[in-house]
């Protein structure tokens, strides 16, 4: 790593769960990192001691584990940091770069209402600000509560921002910003500011929710007489509706979508290309091929739109081009969620196992829809699809056809796809009707959906016993609809 490499920070708060605007945030932060040879560090910010937790910091650490977001320093906790944090306002104060501020809280909510009525805008107004040395170091020693100020200078802080290029703001519109509160607890800017310097930090990127904190933060480094880093704001994130995301829009914490069968590296190539294109049409991308392709020119300025359904089409592609050993070691949980595990899958009947997610893999989009497409295979009850009934049951020929089916393939020597195929094929010509008027009544009888894999390639999987039961079964539930529509009538 060379001299000038990033070092870049992803600083959560444990004030809740990692969502995924934040695991973006952490994404590209590790994405800019590795690809320019940098150092990533993991910052707790857990100031807010009456909200934050533990329960949120290894959920937060679960999250980024998961995801293969992997830090290279820390994680450090920046209640840690709190006496320099003071120290460094403190020095401000000293320096004449920030005043003792009086003012109570019930003075100032009256003094910006009477603005607010003028149709004005309220900022603080520098009350305090004309207090000499002497009378505010009086009223300090004499514990008459007060808070820290920076004294905002005249001018403009302007900045070069990664994704939004110049960004200027008037330092008029920006008040007196406090620095220490009344009980002498260090601000969120002021901590950020220090905490940065500290680490080293050469590259704050961030969501553009936190574009309104740029200018406090440089007017602080600048009051230190310290360089600010690079900024970058990444575009916020929208659900389909175009609305700003939350929890309406489905699930928000990362390891939810670890809950609901997502693939981590799915996860991982959609967050990435939420709000950043590498060039062509490409989308299913590795990690490696991620990193190499990232750069702040790809990433726009627009807002990203969440798509779960991109998401679930992109983790299906993902689950197809893994093994069927690798699924069933990954839909392990769901499957004993499910209570349809077996000791056997493991052992005398792995290959078979192994074999069947090979052959549910391609229509399966999630790891728990494995287990869901898997019941047919493994247990002699499960539920029809009502609309695959109504579809493909409801005839009067249905009973007829499906007992027709199951004695011929009960009578067949051998029994594998290819002689399933043929055995069906004959029959459907016999009775003088499409093979296809067998093969869906068929689908739904062995798996209780309209679409499956291919009907002969499930035939072999379930073996000819499994089978005939399925076509029996169908068959009794057939009768029995129809008789108790016959009693409702």
């Amino acid at each position: 790593m060379s001299a000038a490499a990033p070092r870049v920070r992803f600083a959560p708060s444990p004030t809740g769960y990692l969502h995924v605007g934040g695991a973006r945030t952490a994404l590209f932060n590790l994405l800019f990192a590795r690809r320019e040879g940098g150092v990533l560090i993991l910052r707790v910010e857990d100031t807010d001691i009456a909200r934050s937790s533990q329960e949120m910091v290894r959920e937060i650490l679960e999250g980024l584990s998961w995801l293969g977001i992997t830090h290279d320093e820390g994680p450090f906790y920046q209640s840690s940091y709190r006496g320099q944090h003071t120290a460094r306002a403190l020095a401000m104060l000293e320096e004449g770069k920030a005043y003792r501020c009086f003012c109570t809280a019930e003075a100032i909510d009256a003094r910006k209402r009477a603005v607010e009525q003028r149709g004005a805008v309220w900022k603080y107004d520098r009350a305090c600000l004309a207090l000499d040395s002497g009378e505010s170091r009086r009223r300090h020693e004499a514990s008459e509560p007060s808070c820290l100020r920076i004294r905002v200078p005249e001018g403009e802080t302007v900045y070069d921002d990664l994704v939004h290029g110049t960004t200027s703001f008037n330092n008029a519109d920006i008040e007196d910003l406090v620095l220490l509160r009344t009980d002498g607890s260090p601000t969120y800017n002021l901590s950020c500011v220090s905490d940065d310097i500290d680490m080293r930090v050469t590259h704050v990127i961030r969501g553009d929710d936190h574009i309104s904190n740029t200018p406090k933060q440089i007017i602080i480094y600048r009051a230190l007489g310290a360089e600010p880093p690079r900024f970058g704001h990444l575009p916020l994130i929208l659900g389909a509706d175009k609305k700003r995301l939350s929890k309406r829009h489905g699930a928000v914490s990362v390891m939810e979508y670890q809950r609901l069968g997502f693939l981590p590296e799915a996860l991982f190539n959609f967050l990435a290309l939420l709000g950043w294109s590498p060039g062509g049409d490409r989308e299913i991308m590795t990690r490696e091929e991620i990193i190499e392709a990232f750069s702040f020119e790809g990433v726009g300025s627009r807002s990203a739109v969440f798509d779960l359904d991109k998401l679930t089409w992109m983790n299906s592609e993902y689950l197809k081009r893994r093994t069927g050993a690798d699924l069933a070691t990954l839909a392990r949980p769901w499957f004993d969620a499910e209570g349809l595990w077996r000791p056997e899958f493991e052992d005398v009947r792995k290959e078979w196992f192994h074999a069947l997610m090979e052959l549910l893999k391609d229509r399966s989009r999630l790891l728990s829809e494995l287990a869901r497409d898997a019941r047919p295979f493994l247990q002699p009850e499960f539920e029809y699809d009502p609309a695959a009934v109504d579809k493909h049951l409801k005839s009067e020929t249905a009973v007829g056809r499906l007992t027709a089916l199951r004695d011929t393939l009960a009578g067949l020597n051998g029994f594998d796809a290819t002689a399933a195929e043929t055995a069906l094929r004959d029959l459907a010509a016999r009775l003088g009707i499409k093979a296809g008027e067998l093969i869906h009544p068929a689908r739904v009888a062995l798996t209780g959906r309209m679409v499956s894999p291919g009907i002969f390639a499930v035939m072999a999987m379930m073996g000819r016993e499994a089978v005939v039961a399925r076509l029996d079964r169908a068959a009794r539930f057939v009768e029995a609809d129809r008789a108790a529509a016959g009693d409702s009538r």
